[in-house]
């Protein structure tokens, strides 16, 4: 039998074999050595050519010298301020238990979610408190001009107000004291969380511009009027001149970019934020990432930790309550000395344990807001890809001489709500955005007109009437019976303040959306992420808060992990 050459016995072997062993081992080492070197060069070589050379043949420096873009230097997205990665993948979106309230608005659907950015906690009163002290500076209330602007995103206060209760130094101070800065932000309506979102966009962009040395910071440049001017972000990808009225002192040397300006595809600004949709919040609650075996889940999960039961089975913390919600009739926190959940309304972020995401306060705490427009069935058959109901497709308002249409003190409209609040429609300094016309659609094989919230639920073609042309109506036949708010100018100029006075039988309509999780007026049967209530988009409440979200844009995840089918075979 031939021996192995690294089981060498020196009893039985003489030193001119072992001398032999040896030079045979370190032949074997060059020669292992000599291929690693060689596969690493092949390896390098593939790569570099893969990324450099193009279809046409044109290096990355051969289009720079020509005067076209190269290649940008992308090193994957990273994940925005306070968010996580929240990986996309399958799930039972609906209740898995109980329903106790026989609502029948949670039947089980598979849904495909993709990969997405969530906020790791609510967003504070601290983080609100900066968006209105940056629309005072921005926009003062004193100037005619924007006098509803700054009052447009203020919180209702007063929703602390109880006929039978006294709660009046909350409406006081829970907004503004120090004492409550990390605790979420509620009487935010649906409306002005959206309006965050946009706000939070321009933000998060401009700070990236100011840490590449191409912006300079508006708000220290003595010279600079900022009142009305501010960044946008859509403005500035159209053309960097529209803000700040073409003044070009904002604008550095442009740092690594010298002579141009970064755009969509050098890859470094953020992509839009705004609310998660309802699917993409119950995926994140859930987490059933942490049930996962191979490409299987097991069990079912009744809130978004681990466990059927909502107290805390640890040695140290038994007993105590896994989250922020009222316990029974009369009783939001336990007893004094040995308080279950902490709190007896809200309480600060943070203050409980993550789920398997990172995602903080998903059961409790406050409820939150989600994007879409609430129906009672969501139909699986429609899209079990990404659902969401709540599309209005838009595009931007281009004048006669083919230019992006600016919102500019002039031509800033407001809209008045339902309840008799005046909101902007576009902020001074935005582009301004139109809905698609039925040309825009034409031959479409995706979507066919811009309005498409009451899709195949409450449009014409879900009623009786589905052969007649809207046209042809006098009035667009309604699915849902829900109160009209009769809109009538009166003397002053404002709209008369009337309630509907017909017989209703529901409250769904089209300006309904639909808000998750339990709260700390809840009880515990609300906890479940799979169950869903809804609200008018106008109206906030004590209970009610908001996360931001934001696309994940590339692969998946941040793992370099690999199909079988990719694997190499030998």
């Amino acid at each position: 039998m031939r021996k192995n050459l690294f089981n060498v016995n020196c009893k039985t072997l003489n030193p001119i074999k072992i001398e032999m062993n040896m030079k045979n081992i370190y032949s074997f080492s060059k020669l292992l050595l000599a291929s690693l070197i060689i596969l690493s060069f092949v390896s390098c070589h593939n790569r570099t050519s893969r990324n450099n050379v193009s279809l046409t043949g044109w290096s990355s420096k051969d289009k720079k010298a020509a005067g076209f873009m190269g290649e940008a230097k992308y090193k994957g997205q990273k994940a925005p301020p306070g968010m996580v990665l929240i990986e996309g993948g399958t799930f039972t979106m609906g209740h898995v238990q109980d329903d106790v309230m026989f609502d029948w608005n949670t039947t089980p659907v598979k849904q495909q979610v993709r990969s997405f950015y969530l906020d790791e906690t609510e967003v504070t009163n601290a983080e609100y408190l900066f968006y209105l002290e940056w629309i005072e500076k921005v926009f003062p209330p004193s100037d005619e001009n924007y006098k509803n602007i700054y009052q447009s995103a203020v919180p209702d206060t007063l929703v602390w107000r109880d006929v039978l209760g006294f709660n009046e130094l909350l409406t006081e101070n829970y907004l503004r004291h120090p004492s409550y800065a990390d605790y979420p932000v509620v009487g935010v309506s649906w409306i002005q969380a959206n309006q965050y979102c946009k706000w939070r966009t321009d933000r998060v962009n401009e700070k990236i511009l100011m840490d590449k040395d191409i912006l300079n910071p508006v708000f220290e440049l003595d010279s600079m009027d900022i009142k009305g001017k501010h960044f946008s972000t859509d403005p500035y990808l159209a053309n960097p001149y529209l803000l700040f009225e073409g003044d070009s002192t904002i604008w550095k040397n442009k740092g690594e970019f010298k002579d141009r300006f970064p755009k969509t595809s050098d890859g470094i600004l953020s992509p839009k934020f705004r609310l998660p949709t309802e699917s993409e919040w119950e995926y994140a609650a859930k987490a059933e990432i942490e049930n996962r075996e191979y490409n299987n889940t097991r069990g079912r999960k009744k809130y978004s930790w681990n466990s059927k039961y909502t107290r805390n089975k640890s040695k140290k913390f038994r007993g105590d309550q896994l989250a922020n919600f009222k316990q029974g009739k009369g009783d939001y926190s336990g007893i004094a000395g040995w308080s279950n959940d902490g709190a007896d309304i809200t309480i600060a972020v943070k203050s409980y344990d993550p789920n398997a995401f990172g995602l903080y306060d998903m059961s409790g705490n406050v409820a939150e807001w989600v994007a879409d427009v609430y129906r009672p069935i969501i139909d699986n058959d429609a899209n079990d890809f990404n659902y969401f109901r709540g599309n209005i497709f838009t595009k931007k308002m281009i004048d006669q001489e083919g230019k992006v249409v600016m919102v500019d003190d002039n031509s800033i409209e407001y809209d008045t709500l339902d309840n008799g609040n005046i909101v902007p429609k576009a902020l001074p300094g935005t582009l301004k955005y139109i809905p698609i016309t039925k040309r825009d659609a034409y031959m479409r094989n995706n979507y066919e007109k811009a309005y498409n919230i009451d899709s195949k639920d409450g449009d014409l073609a879900s009623t009786k009437v589905y052969y007649k042309n809207e046209d042809e109506l006098e009035t667009k036949p309604r699915m849902y019976n829900s109160p009209i708010k009769p809109r009538e100018i009166g003397e002053s100029g404002f709209i008369m303040q009337k309630y509907d006075t017909e017989h209703r039988t529901t409250l769904i309509s089209d300006k309904s959306r639909v808000y998750k999780g339990g709260s700390w007026k809840d009880r515990e049967y609300w906890l479940d992420p799979s169950q869903r209530r809804y609200l008018p988009e106008y109206m906030a409440t004590n209970y009610i808060g908001f996360r931001c979200a934001t696309d994940r844009l590339g692969p998946m995840t941040y793992k370099r992990r690999k199909p079988t089918t990719t694997k190499p075979r030998y």
